[in-house]
């Protein structure tokens, strides 16, 4: 099955391997002797091997692998397979591991080498003897092969072989017993020649996710990221199917630029496993499966119920015979559950296209007339265009669309353009399946789509919904927004025209990309754009306008007006507009767990990839850091379905908590990945953040002047820049930089400006930063100013929610905790062991030195800070990140190199130091310390 790993192992096996590897190793060569004297070489006590699995699960590949190391071992290797065709051939099996041994058959005693030779149909003229003569005659070959070499005798699909040979392997198993042979046997568990069996039982399950991966990549390294995670859940594990499937598919499914289709063509091998059980089933029982692998388990119907309804059926009767063909199994809910996923796929390759579409007919009149499963299944039932079917399923995909299902609108639509007779309506469908498509997480689909639309007249009357469509792939696929100052103001030109069509609000849609796109570029294109056209969208839409064009200036009061419109929209609403709710709330820091909570059952890809990018956002502000590495694997996970945007915002996040963790050196390895394509893209948000980032790493390291040149070079003291939406944060990283400097004045006109452009209205983070600043620049005006800087210090705490922002909650307590020992206060050592703590916990180490050197210099050891709990070790710290992000201590091993048991011991000291009890409560506790 070619299953192996790059060392020649076994992928996923090691166990198994593990076993055979011992039985091989305790047999060596005997010096002469007989079988019956008794033992003549030295062996183990490890037993005979019978793998038992089912079809396919990689039995054969393990026989393969035993034979290749007994070859090197110095065995003689023998060998036979069981064939249904064969099973009624009287020792059949038997010929095929004695025939190579047969030259030596001439020195066997008369009887016994007749009864083997009528046995085996060398000699016809005599009378075969199925008893002891036949089993003597072998063991006694046997044993002249022994006397040089050890032996292997593998047994392949022993539930098909004929049972006079089973008869004597079993023999042959009971009278080797301390010989220098190995006999490993295989079969399915469910084969009557398996029951019984002398030999010691190894269970072959499917393989474990990441080893089936593993399996799949090796195998097949040119398969796309989405095609190999649905090959992985269609093989559920089992090997032949995870290096067959992908033999189906065309080039393009393989690459991941068109969809797969609804469900695989088996090939003929994979056929094979399940073709005996097929055949054997009754009319009744074939159609009932049928309607299940075509319905999937969201079908709207009863089994038992179902059967009961037509006449002459025998329900009980049916469904054992189901049960008993071992293809499904009545669930606790009473209905029937297929044994593997492959079964599904053989059930629909067995049936004929005639008795497919009368299924889905079926399916369809088992569902409202208006759920979109019902259109469905009536669309696989139709083989001529059909105009009013095509409509309906267009109508169903707009309010799938409407209510954040993109992804199987998208189905809908493409649906529906095929069955359209009309080529303008075809077109018409096409484009919006694009769209949707795009939006659903098929992106390098609706490029191949768009090139194709390409080639062939677009309506006019399609045209915006075409250009939106290229836009969208521009964006999100090429990370190219020219397109967007181009072709976008067209669109709003010509949805503004009286009497065009609407295309179902595209223009709040078109608005929103192009306000994206200008919030990333600064483009004056953009701005003047969605300035002319700002009256003819919604209130949320001018909203979310007002909190990203120009914040210092225009977003007073967005995070209340929000709130406001919320309370007025239903969940369809919400759906209909997640994208703008979220960006506005994210522009005010808002998009926490609340609001993300609104969107979670959402199935657009577009929608899902929007809140983990306000997640990653709000993970950093809030202090969740032990989960940084959602932001990798969600910008790989985009990077696999072709949306690179989202992929470099992804990387950028995690920019965000490398840079205040202080890893210089990852934030460099991620603007060496990201900032070419940001340039690339003129995309200034991204450039000047990444420049902000490594202020901020500046800083964590001490280098504080170098901090105050990166910093003041993007926001001049005294200045609130414009084309800067999260102006906030470096705003307060330029305060404490200048503070650090001995830059006073230049401080508090920072601080001025702001308090004049009324930050404090925009959000409560604004409020507790600006605070924080004020504080900060305080602290260093010197003795006069010592009254006001405690009150100061008093108030930015009080600020409602201030302790969400942790990571700036704690340099405002090492900044204030330095001022109470200059100062020589006894809360010094509170307020910084506070700092430390909260440092630690946020893996934040050169902010956690600066701290820990203010409590020496105050004359107190770091483990005397107050608290009680102790303080974790590095290697606790990452262990207890990785363990609160829900890894278990295998998976924690394997990314630290480490046993379980190690795992297990650190975490053993971690929860006492933590005042916990249980993994559950880690990260809570983390995010606490």
């Amino acid at each position: 099955m070619g299953a192996t790993g790059g060392s020649g192992g076994l992928v996923g096996r090691e166990r198994e391997t593990a076993l055979l590897r011992a039985a091989l190793d305790g047999v060596r060569a005997a010096p002469g002797g007989d079988p019956g004297d008794g033992p003549a070489a030295a062996v183990s006590g490890t037993p005979a091997l019978l793998l038992r699995g089912e079809a396919g699960i990689g039995k054969t590949a393990l026989l393969d692998w035993t034979a290749r190391q007994a070859h090197g071992r110095g065995f003689t290797v023998l060998r036979a397979v069981g064939s249904e065709a064969e099973a009624d051939l009287a020792f059949g099996a038997l010929h095929q591991v004695l025939w190579p041994l047969m030259k030596g058959s001439v020195d066997l005693p008369a009887p016994q080498r007749q009864a083997l030779e009528a046995a085996l149909g060398l000699d016809e003229t005599a009378a075969p003897d199925g008893g002891f003569l036949v089993g003597a005659a072998a063991l006694t070959l046997l044993a002249g092969a022994m006397r040089d070499r050890p032996l292997l005798i593998l047994l392949d699909d022993l539930h098909w072989m004929d049972s006079s040979s089973v008869a004597v392997f079993a023999f042959l198993h009971r009278r080797t017993a301390g010989q220098p042979v190995v006999i490993v046997s295989a079969g399915r568990p469910d084969g009557t020649a398996v029951d019984g069996w002398p030999a010691h039982p190894v269970e072959i399950g499917t393989l474990a996710r990441a080893d089936a991966a593993r399996l799949l990549r090796g195998q097949h390294p040119a398969l796309g990221d989405s095609a190999a995670e649905r090959v992985l859940r269609e093989a559920a594990g089992n090997p032949l199917a995870l290096l067959e499937l992908p033999l189906q598919l065309d080039p393009d499914q393989v690459r991941g630029i068109v969809p797969l289709p609804e469900r695989f063509t088996l090939g003929l091998r994979l056929e094979r496993l399940f073709a005996d059980r097929l055949t054997s089933l009754s009319a009744e029982a074939s159609r009932v499966l049928l309607l299940v692998a075509l319905g999937g388990g969201a079908a709207a119907w009863d089994v038992a119920k179902w059967l009961s309804t037509r006449d002459g059926a025998h329900v009980e009767d049916v469904l054992q015979h189901i049960e008993e063909s071992g293809l499904a199994h009545l669930d606790a809910l009473g209905r029937l559950a297929f044994r593997h996923p492959l079964v599904r796929s053989a059930v629909v390759a067995d049936a004929s296209a005639q008795r497919q579409r009368a299924a889905h007919r079926e399916l369809a009149a088992a569902l409202p007339a208006d759920d979109p499963r019902a259109l469905m299944h009536e669309a696989a039932a139709t083989l001529l265009p059909d105009e009013q079917l095509a409509a309906r399923l267009a109508a169903a995909g707009q309010r799938l669309s409407r209510r954040g299902g993109d992804a199987e609108a998208a189905s809908l639509l493409d649906r529906a353009a095929a069955l359209s007779p009309d080529p303008r309506a075809r077109t018409r469908r096409l484009t919006w399946a694009a769209v949707m498509g795009a939006r659903g997480g098929r992106l390098p689909y609706t490029a191949k789509l768009l090139d194709e639309l390409q080639r062939r007249p677009v309506p006019s009357d399609v045209a915006p919904l075409f250009a939106y469509a290229v836009v969208y792939v521009d964006q999100s696929h090429r990370i190219d927004f020219e397109s967007s100052f181009t072709l976008l103001p067209r669109i709003l030109d010509a949805l503004a025209e009286p009497g065009a069509d609407s295309f179902d609000g595209l223009a709040e849609q078109v608005c929103f990309k192009l306000l994206m796109a200008s919030v990333l570029t600064d483009d004056a294109r953009g701005w003047a754009t969605l300035a002319a056209h700002r009256e003819r969208v919604s209130p949320l839409a001018r909203l979310c306008l007002r909190a990203w064009s120009d914040p210092p200036r225009t977003a007073h009061g967005v995070g209340a007006e929000l709130r406001a419109l919320l309370g007025d929209m239903s969940p369809e609403q919400q759906a209909g507009a997640a994208w703008l709710l979220l960006w506005t709330a994210s522009s005010v820091d808002m998009a926490d767990t609340a609001m993300r909570r609104r969107f979670r059952e959402q199935h657009s890809y577009a929608t899902q990839g929007t809140i983990a990018k306000a997640k990653a956002l709000q993970d950093y502000l809030e202090g969740h850091w032990e989960h940084a590495g959602h932001c990798r694997r969600e910008a790989e996970a985009a990077e696999a379905l072709g949306y690179h945007y989202n992929a470099l915002v992804f990387r950028y996040h995690h920019a965000q908590f490398l840079a205040g963790r202080g890893d210089e050196a990852g934030l460099l390895e991620t603007e060496r990945l990201i900032g070419p394509l940001a340039r690339r893209g003129r995309m200034k948000l991204v450039t000047d953040h990444l420049a902000h980032l490594r202020g901020l790493v500046a800083l964590a390291h001490g280098r504080h002047e170098e901090a105050y040149t990166r910093l003041a070079a993007l926001t001049p003291p005294g200045s609130l820049p414009s084309g800067m939406p999260r102006f906030h944060l470096p705003f307060f990283d330029l305060v404490d930089a200048a503070t650090r400097t001995g830059r006073y004045a230049q401080a508090r006109a920072h601080v001025a400006a702001a308090r004049a452009a009324r930050m404090a209205d925009i959000s409560e983070h604004h409020a507790f930063l600006l605070a924080a600043a004020r504080a900060m620049a305080a602290l260093g005006q010197g003795a006069d100013a010592d009254e006001d800087a405690e009150e100061l210090y008093d108030a930015a705490l009080a600020v409602p929610g201030a302790d969400r922002w942790v990571f700036e909650s704690a340099r405002l307590r090492l900044a204030h905790g330095g001022w109470l020992r200059r100062h020589q206060r006894a809360a010094a050592r509170q307020v910084l062991g506070e700092a430390y703590r909260a440092f630690r916990a946020l893996g934040a180490g050169p902010w956690a030195e600066q701290a820990e050197r203010e409590l020496r210099a105050a004359g107190h050891a770091v483990d005397a800070a107050p608290g009680g709990r102790g303080l974790l070790t590095a290697q606790e710290l990452r262990i207890a990140d990785l363990a609160a992000d829900g890894l278990s201590n295998k998976d924690i091993g394997r990314v630290l190199r480490l046993s379980p048991r190690t795992v297990a011991d650190h975490l053993y000291r971690v929860f006492p130091k933590l005042g916990i009890t249980s993994r559950a409560a880690l990260a809570r506790a983390l995010r606490e310390e």
